[in-house]
């Protein structure tokens, strides 16, 4: 019987040469048309560029755990942003088979992720970190004021839906969602939750069947995350604020861990936020966070 392991690799193995054969081809042309040393040197750059990012494309995006927030996707839509007030966010990613490097098309990507006040709606009841206002003075306990990071999943205590939703990737495997930069609260870094569900049904109702093929987070580095902390309403979130190296979910792996690349005007994040990445995802998995 064959080693399907073993034909995967190979295909892997295959298609990192054929890129790196086709840059250097490239590089040649270039070579041609202008100073052979320059020429030259901008090959190597241009190969080690490609190399890279085949590399990359091989890479699963970390798994981590589903937090005790998650609303089965009821809003189908793009802009989740509803009435929250906050620092506008461009939510853009892409979808790929870890394996093939192919995009994944009509997938069900789900984010959902709290307020600048550290807000999750659905959960208004349970402080921040799990909604409502921020609380003052000492640090709740776990439980309903504030269970800790990554615990089971918590019934919902309202009907809230803001800053979730559900959208469909494109053929190429890119799905984008309007959003506001999260705010932070007692014991995580600024996060964003999200779910990839592949093999289901998109139907006048949503989505429907499948499988769960990848549950993760996004992560924003603290550069950006001190910057949005001095606008409204973040400045007013007074919660305990966890830095990204001491976050106990994000691996430290940058993008593969999650980590967002961001575009915005370093003298004025208030304008707004673009955030993409790729994820790369096995569809035949299940992960479901539990």
């Amino acid at each position: 019987m064959e080693d399907v392991s073993d034909t995967r690799d190979l295909t892997r193995r295959k298609v990192v040469v054929v890129g790196a054969s086709a840059v250097a081809a490239v590089g040649l042309g270039g070579a041609l048309a202008a100073n052979a040393v320059a020429g030259e040197q901008r090959g190597e750059a241009a190969g080690k560029s490609a190399e890279s990012l085949a590399e990359e494309c091989y890479k699963l995006t970390s798994e981590t755990v589903e937090g005790p927030y998650y609303i089965d996707a009821d809003k189908v839509r793009r802009d989740v942003t509803e009435d929250r007030e906050g620092i506008p966010l461009l939510l853009h990613l892409k979808v790929v088979d870890a394996e093939t490097c192919r995009p994944i098309r009509n997938a069900a990507v789900d984010i959902w992720h709290c307020d600048a006040a550290g807000v999750y709606s659905g959960y208004e009841d349970m402080g921040n970190g799990g909604g409502g206002p921020a609380p003052t003075g000492e640090p709740p306990t776990p439980g309903p004021s504030g269970p800790p990071p990554g615990g089971g999943h918590q019934e919902p205590t309202d009907d809230t839906r803001y800053l979730r939703g559900t959208w469909r990737t494109d053929r190429k495997g890119f799905v984008t969602f309007k959003t506001v930069f999260p705010g932070w609260y007692r014991g995580r870094t600024v996060h964003i939750h999200t779910k990839v569900h592949v093999n289901g049904e998109w139907t006048d109702a949503g989505y429907e069947g499948g499988s769960t093929c990848h549950t993760g987070q996004f992560f924003f580095d603290e550069e950006s995350v001190l910057a949005s902390a001095v606008v409204e309403p973040y400045a007013s979130n007074t919660a305990e604020r966890t830095t990204l190296d001491e976050d106990t979910i994000y691996d430290g792996s940058g993008v593969q861990g999650g980590l967002l690349k961001l575009r915005y005007d370093k003298n004025d994040i208030a304008k707004g936020v673009r955030a993409s990445l790729t994820v790369g995802v096995d569809p035949e998995a299940d992960n479901t966070g539990q």
